[in-house]
């Protein structure tokens, strides 16, 4: 799968190119979205936030630097920060409350975005970014989709490695049973906070690859769509890094490359696909994941 990923550019269109390289940038929303759900059983609905303040970082980071290492770290940090602050207040909640929570934070961000980000509604452009010192810049999209390849694998090498630390088994334990983790003396919420804070931290990266992409930042990054969809890979992935991965890339084809076949209807292909998910046992989906891991091994 790593050999055809990299050598896709040689194989497809840049249509096509373009299509994988928004996925990937997804793929690595639902991560960050997928670390709050799968760990710690917290549903959010405003990580497209943390990803438009990576974005906006970036872009300001791109009147330093053209380097997108360094972008996509200060975009990391920044989303960190972010939702470091915010998640003092979403922590609290639990369950539908902090769905809500996260989804009025996502909006206020949105709306903040809109009055006080440079450019306002109309968003601003970027130059392009260096994957190295020496390189020239990445205008081609063959080039930018690897360097977005190679930015998914290093935050998904970093987050298979997180959950398997003891952080991750204690924030599943709590996420299973809150009263009994805090009776053996851990302080839940501080475990939820940090869990969030990292989670801001991912999807402040997406926002540094998406401008990598698009070399243009919006206060539309922040809408609810984004936030929605990648939940919605995230549930479908039934608890898996792999499989909510997987629903993301699947859900940008349905919703970009077969809704373009179908005269424009990528929505509508998008909707039935969640239907039809929505009623599919989630068993079912979870036996799916391990009979496709079991494969691999």
């Amino acid at each position: 799968m790593l050999v055809v990923a990299v050598g896709l550019p040689w194989l497809v269109d840049a249509y096509l190119i373009t299509l994988a390289t928004t996925a990937l940038v997804m793929a690595v929303l639902a991560m960050s979205t997928q670390l709050l759900v799968g760990l710690a059983d917290l549903p959010p609905l405003g990580q497209g936030a943390y990803l438009t303040v990576g974005a906006y970082t970036a872009a300001t980071a791109a009147t330093l630097t053209s380097l997108g290492p360094v972008q996509l770290l200060a975009a990391t940090a920044a989303g960190a920060v972010a939702a470091a602050v915010t998640g003092l207040l979403a922590v609290r909640a639990r369950g539908t409350r902090f769905l809500m929570v996260t989804f009025g934070l996502g909006e206020l961000i949105h709306a903040a975005a809109n009055v006080w980000a440079p450019g306002g509604s109309e968003g601003i452009h970027t130059p392009p970014v260096v994957a190295l010192p020496g390189l020239a810049p990445m205008v081609r999209p063959g080039w930018v989709y690897l360097y977005v390849l190679a930015g998914t694998l290093a935050v998904g090498a970093a987050v298979a490695v997180l959950v398997r630390t003891r952080f991750a088994l204690i924030l599943r334990g709590t996420a299973a049973h809150e009263p009994r983790l805090q009776a053996t003396g851990q302080h839940t919420s501080r475990l939820f906070l940090a869990a969030y804070t990292i989670a801001g931290g991912i999807a402040g990266a997406a926002g540094a690859l998406t401008v990598a992409i698009t070399r243009y930042v919006s206060p539309a990054d922040a809408a609810m769509g984004i936030s929605a969809l990648a939940l919605a890979a995230a549930l479908i992935g039934a608890g898996s890094m792999t499989g909510a991965c997987a629903a993301a890339i699947l859900l940008v084809a349905a919703r970009d490359w077969a809704g373009g076949l179908l005269a424009g209807h990528g929505p509508t292909l998008l909707g039935l696909c969640f239907l039809l998910l929505a009623y599919l046992p989630r068993h079912r989906l979870a036996g799916l994941t391990t009979r496709l891991a079991r494969e691999r091994t």
